[in-house]
């Protein structure tokens, strides 16, 4: 009897994005690895998988965060409420952001930019904050 290979299986989530790790060729890879560990550690609804060819998390289905690594020097976690935009009546932002590593795009769209690990170290707490805040608001 025949058994179906490895390609053919679909992956989960983690799985695509462990794959997707494995291969990344970026040179802030560590620094990219860090970051998805701060995220994934910050709430235990958070999933993961590819999207837009990088890793995005979400909360129960939903994407919320994802990385855009096609910067020279730098990579930016963008913070959004999915692909399609909502109707959103207020033109403030979701939420206030004490740590200001947000810079806000539109009201429901903000992205932070990392530049180096000392850099991923000096917003790791700020990050985390930002991350629960964003899910409390968005789900």
């Amino acid at each position: 009897m025949r058994t179906l290979s490895n390609k053919n299986k679909k992956l989960s989530g983690t799985e695509q994005v462990a794959e997707f790790m494995n291969n990344l060729e970026h040179p802030l890879k560590e620094e990219i690895t860090e970051v998805r560990k701060i995220i994934l550690g910050t709430n235990s609804k958070i999933t993961e998988k590819i999207k837009w060819n990088a890793p995005s998390f979400c909360v129960d289905g939903h994407d919320r965060i994802t990385f855009n690594l096609n910067g020279k020097g730098f990579f930016r976690l963008i913070f959004h409420c999915g692909a399609k935009v909502k109707d959103n009546a207020t033109n403030t932002p979701l939420f206030v952001d004490n740590s200001e590593i947000l810079d806000w795009v539109t009201n429901d769209r903000a992205i932070v930019k990392f530049t180096n690990m000392d850099d991923v170290k000096a917003k790791e707490n700020d990050l985390r904050e930002v991350i629960d805040k964003w899910i409390r608001t968005t789900i």
